[in-house]
């Protein structure tokens, strides 16, 4: 193909343009324009979609953006029931959150879980003092509970301070077990309650007034020495104005029964209380022992009180401070145990809180020491009376004046079926002028050394001994020998009076016989004797009266004997 005859087509041209040469170009001398068509651009509907959806995905970032807030950390021992995306977190029955992740901690004693909050309820759920817990279905013997996650599932709870938040945001929490029995913004008292035991209280059982409920338990704490139990409780209002500083509380659980004269009494705050737990409180003056008056204003917030056993005990007359005392027993204290009572005259007094062995290296025996607890107060007027002239000595202005005037500690049995045995302070005749004897230091007495005495039974029991080894020391076979002898003496005596004597008296008793039938013939009624007999005693009665006529006519006529007797009268 030679290529010299063809035109040169520039790169720019359109296809098919033909330049025209340079001959024809110097022919015609300037130039033609040439005319390019331009290119156009056609639009399709099809790029509408991903605009769409780019406008579409904008939105939604935006609208998550406003609406989720910060993302927190809460803390739980275990994450059972909770999934990411569906688990929600609730303030007051209505969704603030939602849990984004969930992930076992690096110490791996527990779990993590990320809850993406929304934005409106962010402020007051991120203070410090706001509280998350897991709600579960419970069934217990108090109640159920959580019986709408058995469709919707588990859940987060918040419990949020209804104050406004002024320090700076908190994104990690420590989450509760149970749910708080107290949440914020509720209205109340708080209080503390001293106890020996928890008993069966728990946190969240409840408290009674006049059989209402008022408030529940919310924490229980061991003290620091371990020896009882701190219960802090929540008096809802307005039934916290009640509590005042002579309010008694006990412990309402179970079923209080007594046995009086009057029948079998069972008192108790229901069956919740019976199965849950329970405390009731009461004013002081609603018991009929109770004197003077009573301070009526609403206690302080915080204020501790003693949880008692039960309700006697609760409304009975304080006891104050008790006294320690010591007794010493040489003889056997079975069925005596700590606990056991302490009484004068049958009145409560006291009780025994320690019982131990100890060996006496003086007289080279042992003996059980017995530590008590008395309560001077019970003794009422009488103790006052004592420390007055004493000058507030406490135990020992009490004891020491009745020490010396007999009073001893004796053991006496309770139950003659069981064997157990308590403590009686009584006065004994002879057992008079013996000083208070205290233990410890003399400026700071630890306790006081009560004499003791032996028990009845004990005493008893050593009668029985004396009477015992005095029988031993009789000369028991020297005695039986000598009634041996005596026996067969009597013995020959009554056969010699069966073959000698006998025949005898049996001949004397057959003349005795005839004698008496001899004589019932004499006194026979149809007998001779008997007829002039009474006949005799006939004469004799006609010459008494004759006799009684003669001394009637001397009386009356003394010269009867001389001139004779007086003619009739003449009618």
């Amino acid at each position: 193909m030679d290529t010299e005859d063809t035109p040169a087509q520039a790169p720019n041209d359109p296809v098919g343009a033909v330049r025209p040469n340079e001959d024809t170009r110097s022919s015609q001398g300037a130039a033609a324009p040439v005319i390019r068509p331009g290119r156009s651009l056609h639009w399709s509907w099809v790029w509408l979609v991903p605009l769409l959806a780019l406008a579409v995905g904008l939105s939604l970032l935006a609208s998550v953006w406003v609406r989720n807030g910060p993302v927190i950390t809460i803390d739980f021992l275990s994450a059972a029931g909770v999934e990411v995306g569906q688990t929600k977190l609730r303030y007051r029955d209505v969704v603030v959150g939602e849990v984004a992740d969930v992930r076992v901690a690096g110490d791996r004693q527990h779990v993590q879980v990320d809850v993406q909050l929304r934005r409106e309820g962010a402020e007051y759920i991120t203070q410090k003092d706001s509280k998350f817990w897991i709600v579960r279905p419970q069934v217990s013997l108090a109640g159920v509970s959580g019986l709408d996650t058995l469709l919707s599932g588990v859940y987060l709870s918040v419990d949020a301070p209804t104050v406004l938040p002024t320090g700076d945001p908190v994104r990690k929490f420590q989450g509760l077990s149970n749910s708080p029995e107290v949440l914020s913004g509720q209205v109340g008292t708080r209080f503390v309650l001293h106890s020996d035991t928890l008993g069966s209280l728990r946190v969240g059982s409840r408290i009674h007034y006049r059989r209402i409920e008022v408030g529940r338990v919310v924490s229980y704490e061991m003290t620091p020495d371990g020896r009882s139990v701190n219960l802090h409780i929540f008096v809802e209002a307005p039934y916290d104005r009640y509590v005042t500083p002579d309010t008694r509380f006990w412990n309402d659980s179970g079923v209080d029964m007594s046995v009086s004269p009057e029948g079998v009494q069972v008192r108790t705050s229901g069956l919740s209380a019976i199965l849950d737990g329970g405390i009731a409180f009461a004013q002081a003056d609603e018991s009929t022992a109770y004197e003077g008056a009573v301070d009526s204003a609403p206690a302080a917030a915080g204020s501790a009180y003693r949880l008692f056993g039960t309700r006697a005990d609760a409304l009975a007359d304080p006891d104050g401070d008790p006294v320690p005392i010591e007794l010493r027993f040489d003889q056997s204290i079975r069925g005596l145990s700590v606990g056991a009572g302490v009484d004068f005259r049958g009145i409560a007094i006291g009780k025994v809180i320690d019982i131990d062995l100890e060996f006496d290296d003086e007289h080279k025996r042992f003996y059980s020491r017995v530590r008590a607890q008395l309560y001077p107060m019970r003794f009422n007027k009488a103790y006052q009376r004592l420390m007055d002239a004493a000058g507030g000595l406490g135990g020992e202005a009490l004891l020491q004046p009745l020490i010396k005037r007999g009073l001893r500690a004796q053991l006496r049995t309770a139950s003659l079926l069981t064997g157990q045995q308590y403590v009686a302070l009584d006065f004994f005749a002879g057992e008079v002028n013996k000083p208070l004897v205290m233990l410890g230091d003399p400026g700071s007495a630890t306790g006081y050394l009560v004499p003791t005495v032996q028990g009845d039974f004990d005493r008893l029991q050593g009668q029985l001994g004396n009477i015992v080894t005095k029988l031993d020391k009789l000369p028991i076979e020297t005695i039986g020998r000598d009634l041996g002898d005596s026996l067969s003496a009597l013995n020959r005596l009554l056969r010699r009076l069966d073959t000698q004597v006998a025949p005898q008296a049996s001949r004397a008793l057959s003349s005795a016989t005839t004698s008496l039938d001899r004589i019932g013939e004499v006194l026979a009624p149809d007998a001779p004797l008997l007829g002039g007999l009474r006949d005799t005693l006939g004469e004799l009665d006609r010459a008494a009266r004759a006799l009684r006529l003669l001394a009637d006519t001397l009386q009356a006529r003394p010269d009867a004997l001389i001139r004779g007797r007086a003619p009739d009268a003449i009618r």
